[in-house]
């Protein structure tokens, strides 16, 4: 029998289980609504746009020789960076863009940009602050996430970045932002409609793929509660058209895609769940339908991955190799594949101690050379140029 000095401690108990069922609920019904009104929004859409065409793939396996191996200019005083992304600018310019502060989700993270010309990296350049965001949203913006870059064909650059009000990152929306001088200033264009819970629980990470019409497909994720990955396709001028969820899992975010026809595509995630593994997805019919697939045999302990498909053929895909007894994010490894299927190591791109970090990497392919960028040590981002090559595999 309880005596009574111990029935408040029991009343607390009871409701702060109560409140956990609610907010348990709260979530389910959220995340159900979402997965309605995506099923909506992709029923609404007259076709699929298909992934821009792709060349004569080049035979046997690429060979990369290294050119460059730096630093990205840090912003003065800012002791964090991380997740990068990259934007190809016309005359053959490279843009990075990444977030740096005093930590993670810390008041003073902002979006800072640097343009690689002529081999030599400009100044950094900030981009988007809170209090930026917020004066042209008209609202309060909380924390600054990950960005990611993209320049459409009529060269003008587009930003999106993860910003959250109240709440974690499960209360994060997408802002839009666009550049017409080629990355040299950016206006704020729209929260993008991701989510009918006022377009909050939607992430974004990896890069967006080209479509034959001018158009492209945005990588995303919804997570609240639980986490699967999606794809907004925008048109040629910027607009977006319609969206999509990648595969049924329930445990997988931040997609990176990779085109391999003009109807087939493929999505490769990060794993969320238990099997620590890159997890897979594939479409026949241009993004419209994606089906799950076997997971690849490449570790993969919670990070993020990036692929790339090269100009003349095959594909690149740089994850977090775990070596026994090491942490999941010391070693960045770079894989090539001829058909999405079969992944072939070509280099460990960096490697380091167990207490090091060397993760979230973004590619981009301008001539001849491979760009790599990825966080370092969480202090700065680091830089690598390869010159891409073929050699026969007979």
């Amino acid at each position: 029998m309880l005596n009574k000095s111990s029935r408040p401690d029991t009343d607390k108990q009871r409701q702060r289980a109560a409140s956990r069922l609610v907010v348990l609920a709260l979530c389910v019904a959220v995340a159900a609504a979402a997965l309605a009104e995506l099923r909506r929004w992709s029923s609404d859409r007259s076709e699929a746009r298909s992934p821009a065409r792709i060349e004569t793939a080049a035979k046997g396996d690429v060979r990369l020789t290294k050119l460059a191996d730096d630093l990205i200019p840090m912003p003065a005083g800012v002791p964090s960076a991380h997740a990068s992304t990259l934007a190809a600018l016309p005359g053959g310019a490279l843009m990075a863009f990444w977030w740096a502060g005093s930590r993670e989700s810390g008041p003073d993270v902002k979006v800072y940009s640097s343009r690689l010309e002529k081999g030599v990296w400009s100044a950094t350049r900030e981009v988007a602050t809170r209090e930026s965001l917020g004066q042209a949203l008209g609202f309060g913006i909380r924390r600054i996430g990950n960005p990611v870059a993209w320049t459409d064909r009529n060269g003008k650059v587009h930003l999106y970045v993860t910003t959250t009000g109240l709440g974690g990152w499960a209360a994060s929306r997408i802002v839009h932002l666009v550049s017409t001088d080629q990355g040299d200033n950016f206006g704020v264009l729209r929260v993008l409609p991701m989510s009918p819970m006022f377009n909050t629980s939607v992430l974004i990470r990896t890069t967006p793929v080209a479509l034959v019409d001018g158009g492209w497909w945005l990588p995303a994720y919804f997570e609240l509660g639980i986490k699967y990955p999606i794809l907004m396709a925008f048109d040629d001028k910027g607009d977006p058209r319609w969206l999509t969820r990648i595969g049924t899992r329930t445990t997988t975010l931040q997609p990176a895609l990779a085109a391999t026809s003009g109807t087939e595509a493929h999505a490769w995630m990060r794993d969320a769940g238990n099997e620590h593994k890159v997890q897979h997805a594939i479409s026949h019919d241009a993004g419209a339908s994606w089906a799950d697939q076997p997971p690849l045999e490449m570790g993969n302990h919670s990070s993020s991955v990036a692929a790339y498909r090269l100009t003349h053929g095959g594909m690149l895909m740089l994850n977090n190799h775990v070596r026994p007894g090491d942490s999941a994010r010391n070693v960045l490894r770079l894989s090539h594949s001829n058909d999405a299927a079969s992944w072939k190591q070509v280099l460990d791109v960096v490697q380091g101690n167990n207490d090091e970090e060397f993760s979230y990497p973004a590619l981009q392919q301008i001539g001849d050379e491979l760009h790599i960028t990825y966080t370092s040590r969480r202090q700065a981002i680091g830089h690598q140029v390869y010159r891409i090559s073929y050699e026969s595999s007979q």
